[in-house]
């Protein structure tokens, strides 16, 4: 994924009050409604999510896990830019790849019934299947896999190299659009990486 364009209007705003805002609107043990706001865009802010999931503010890493999760509740995506939102306003950040990390997973079940089931860097759990899909790209240049998994609403998190590497040890080679594929089942669907007849 194309990295997001650089902020064209920067504007104050405190962190903390925004998180507060954002907690004040989340209902107990659910994630807030971010897709039912339409609060007016008040500019972007300097936040920027990192390719390997670090969230930074003016510059500097934010180190309160819990603050960084909230502003993960609260992110939206728009065609290929990324806001934070709160009923009552919406600030646009800088996403360098995807803006979340899945850092571990486990598998249940086998064979059709297989479902893996990730872990992000900011706690959210998801199983893959068909509402949340498991693709990879590869690079133009040197053929590197670069996986992801859906997490939600358009939000996508970047399956890092240890968990890929250990998703490749449980693959499997099906049939898919008239060819060969080498891939991984999870929720009922194949989700396709390499065709099998570009395997090492």
């Amino acid at each position: 994924m194309a990295k997001t364009e650089a902020p064209q209007m920067i504007v104050k705003l405190d962190p903390d009050r925004l998180a507060a805002t954002a907690s004040a609107a989340a209902r107990e043990g659910k994630l807030p409604p971010v897709e039912k706001w339409n609060p007016p865009f008040c500019g972007d802010i300097d936040m920027r999510i990192a390719r390997d999931g670090t969230w930074f503010y003016l510059g500097t890493p934010i180190g309160r896990a819990p603050l960084v999760r909230l502003f993960s509740t609260i992110l939206k995506r728009e065609g290929a830019r990324y806001f934070l939102v709160t009923p009552v306003e919406k600030v646009g950040i800088t996403v360098e790849d995807v803006p979340f990390v899945a850092v571990d997973f486990e598998r249940t079940g086998e064979g059709a019934g297989q479902v893996l089931t990730f872990v992000t860097n900011v706690g959210d759990r998801v199983a893959a299947g068909p509402d949340h899909p498991i693709r990879v790209t590869r690079d133009a240049v040197t053929g590197e896999p670069a996986p992801y998994v859906h997490v939600r609403s358009g939000l996508e998190a970047r399956i890092d190299r240890k968990s890929f590497y250990r998703l490749v040890e449980i693959g499997t080679t099906e049939a898919h659009e008239g060819a060969d594929w080498f891939g991984l089942r999870s929720g009922g669907a194949f989700f396709p990486v390499i065709p099998a007849a570009e395997l090492p």
